[in-house]
C-alpha cells in the first residue's frame, strides 16, 4: 500500500484521476492514450516541482516515511554473501542494530546499521531503530574485529536516537556511546558512514565517527529531533516545523556547514519510491569512497579523521 504525505496530496489527487480514467477507458473499450499521457506528464512535473522545493520539516517526514528502505533493505541489494553477526559478548544481542560481513562486489566489508521495523511487532522488537547499550557494544566489537582483519567498515545511520529506557540507562547507555566515539577515532581501517534516514543525536553519532560521512538528500542529521527541540525551547512539540528550520538539519545545510562530505540523490518522490535505484546510488557512493580511502596509510587515516571532526564548529572572529 502506498503511503502519501500531506504535502504530496496534489499529486495523489492527479494520480487518482489518472487511475479512474484508465479504469473507465478499459470498461468502455476506449483509447484515451493522449489524454492519459498528458495527465501523467503533469503528475510527474508536479511531483518534481514539489520535491524541488521541500521545507526542512518535509524532509524530516520523508526521512521517517514508513516505506523508506531500511538498513537490511539496502544490504539485500548491495551486498552478496552477507552473514549477520550477533551479540556484544557481555549482555545480549540487540535487534535495533544489525551487523555483519559481506561482499561489496569483490571487496569484503563490515556493515553496521540501525534497523527499524515494518509493523508493530517488529518495531517493538527493534524499538523503532533505537539501540540499547548492548547494540552499541556489539557494533564496537565488530568494528574492532574488522580492524583486526583489515576490513573496511560501512555504517548506515537510521535512528531517532539511542533508546531512553530505564534499563538502557542502568546498563550504561551514555558510557557505551562515549566508548564508541573514542574507539572509532583510532580504528586503522577506512570507515564510511551514510545517513539513510533519520540521524538523531548521540544515538546516530555512536556509529558515525568516520573518514567520510554521506547523506541521502532527504535524510536528516541533528543533535535532537525537531519535536524534542520545540518541547525544550517553546514547550510545544507541535512546533517541530519551526524547530527544523532553526536546526538546519537537512543535507544541503550540513554540506554547507562541512559536517557531511557528500549528498546522494534520491529518486523523484524519495527513496521509498524506488528502492533499487536508491540502493544502486548507495553502492556507487560506497565503492567510490572506499576506493579513494583504500590507499591511505592507517596512521594517516587516524590523523585525517581526527582533523575532520576537530574542525567542525570552529569559527574565527577576524575582529578579535
Amino acid at each position: 500500500m502506498t503511503v502519501w504525505l500531506d504535502f504530496e496530496k496534489p499529486v495523489l489527487e492527479l494520480e487518482q484521476k489518472i487511475q479512474e480514467l484508465k479504469e473507465s477507458a478499459a470498461e468502455r473499450g476506449l483509447g484515451g492514450e493522449d489524454e492519459l499521457g498528458e495527465l501523467e506528464r503533469k503528475a510527474e512535473a508536479l511531483r518534481r516541482d514539489i520535491y524541488a522545493n521541500l521545507t526542512r520539516y518535509q524532509r524530516v517526514q520523508i526521512a521517517r516515511h514508513p516505506k523508506r528502505p531500511y538498513t537490511l533493505d539496502h544490504i539485500q541489494r548491495i551486498l552478496t554473501g552477507f552473514e549477520e553477526l550477533h551479540g556484544d559478548r557481555h549482555y545480549a544481542d540487540d535487534p535495533a542494530i544489525v551487523a555483519g560481513l559481506g561482499w561489496l562486489d569483490q571487496r569484503a566489508v563490515m556493515v553496521i546499521g540501525q534497523q527499524k521495523g515494518r509493523d508493530t511487532k517488529e518495531n517493538l522488537l527493534r524499538r523503532f531503530g533505537m539501540p540499547n547499550p548492548e547494540g552499541y557494544r556489539k557494533a564496537l566489537r565488530l568494528m574492532q574485529l574488522a580492524d583486526r582483519f583489515r576490513v573496511p567498515i560501512v555504517t548506515l545511520v537510521d535512528t531517532p536516537g539511542a533508546y531512553p529506557g530505564l534499563g538502557a540507562e542502568e546498563r550504561g547507555q551514555a558510557e557505551a556511546i562515549a566508548v564508541n566515539l573514542r574507539e572509532m577515532a583510532v580504528l586503522r581501517v577506512p570507515i564510511v558512514t551514510v545517513v539513510i534516514g533519520e540521524g538523531g543525536s548521540g544515538g546516530a553519532l555512536a556509529i558515525a565517527v568516520a573518514d567520510r560521512v554521506l547523506m541521502f538528500e532527504n535524510s536528516v542529521y541533528s543533535v535532537i529531533s525537531p519535536e524534542g527541540c520545540a518541547s525544550i525551547l517553546w514547550r510545544d512539540g507541535k512546533q517541530g516545523a519551526k524547530a527544523a528550520e532553526a536546526l538546519r538539519l537537512a543535507a544541503p545545510d550540513l554540506m554547507s556547514l562541512k559536517i557531511v562530505d557528500g549528498v546522494l540523490p534520491e529518486p523523484v518522490g524519495g527513496a521509498h519510491r524506488d528502492w533499487d535505484l536508491a540502493a544502486a546510488t548507495l553502492k556507487g557512493a560506497l565503492t567510490q569512497n572506499l576506493d579513494e580511502l583504500g590507499g591511505v596509510r592507517p596512521e594517516e587515516l587516524i590523523t585525517q579523521r581526527a582533523a575532520r571532526f576537530r574542525k567542525i564548529g570552529v569559527f574565527s572572529d577576524s575582529g578579535a
